[in-house]
């Protein structure tokens, strides 16, 4: 081949981008997709300790109290008890198990050293989030899904559907907060002990202390004039919000503003959605 004709070859390629310019476009997919199911391979190759385990546990606590406690023949907010109970159970379980998703992810990465793997890809910050958060998402709600199964197949008529777009709303609203919120935990810790703490000292407390077993005017009334106090607190606490809409869409009955539920979920995984990708834009705590 003569200098000519290799020449003119080399005229006919496109210009290779300036180094450092991304090459493969606005949105990584395959690199996405490919951290996408890292994610969710990563829990269902322990799904006896990431869905089972959690699912059963979940049904013991639905069979302890509304049947070996006399919760069956009970009503809570003027509802069957049964029925109040397991929409909390569900969106309990799944609150809890998509904060675990991410946080264990991230802090088991950076432990192991394998961080990097994740970094040096071609990966932008908020493809990183997204692989994260919606892994974390979709192990949450397939927990979610599989308790629906199982209560609906107790002979207690625990499964009553209100608003099926307030429970899908609140689902993916709700597993997404937690799931950011574990993101944001894994890349703040720098050990098992600091998610163990955010496990422990806030995901747990504002979960059981926002009406996922009692009706709030319950509460109230045991708690008489320092009921207001109760009322301030539910008003900043976004799992309330996330508990009483998800709960609203099988009962019809709710202890807050549905609409005011659905905009500040909203924006409030907006909020936590600009730091996170921020804070991985930065390699905060996770680059050397």
């Amino acid at each position: 081949m003569n200098s000519a004709t290799t020449h003119g070859q080399a005229a006919n390629r496109p210009a290779l981008p300036p180094h450092g310019m991304r090459r493969i476009g606005r949105i990584n997919r395959l690199g996405l997709w490919t951290l996408y199911q890292k994610e969710v391979w990563r829990f269902l190759k322990v799904w006896l300790q990431t869905l089972a385990a959690p699912a059963i546990q979940a049904v013991l606590f639905f069979l302890i109290f509304a049947i070996v406690l006399g919760g069956s023949g009970r009503a809570s907010a003027g509802i069957a008890y049964p029925q109040f109970l397991a929409p909390g159970l569900i969106v309990m379980a799944l609150l809890q198990n998509a904060f675990a998703n991410t946080s264990s992810s991230l802090i088991i990465s950076k432990v192991q050293g394998t961080i990097i793997d994740v970094l040096m890809p071609p990966l932008s910050a908020g493809e990183i989030a997204i692989g994260y958060v919606a892994g974390g998402m979709t192990r949450g709600l397939m927990l979610a899904a599989l308790l629906c199964a199982s209560f609906a197949l107790l002979p207690l008529d625990a499964i009553v559907i209100h608003d099926v777009f307030a429970i899908i709303y609140f689902a993916l609203a709700g597993s997404a907060m937690l799931s950011l919120i574990g993101l944001l935990t894994g890349i703040w810790a720098e050990k098992f002990d600091h998610v163990a703490t955010i496990t422990n000292f806030v995901v747990a407390p504002l979960t059981l202390l926002s009406g996922t077993f009692y009706s709030l005017d319950r509460l109230r009334d045991s708690l008489g004039g320092a009921a207001r106090w109760l009322d301030l607190a539910l008003a900043f606490n976004p799992f309330f919000y996330v508990i009483d809409g998800f709960r609203y869409g099988f009962i019809g009955r709710a202890d807050s503003n549905i609409m005011t539920g659905v905009i500040g979920i909203g924006l409030f995984d907006l909020a936590l959605g600009l730091l996170a990708w921020h804070l991985l834009r930065r390699g905060w705590r996770l680059k050397p």
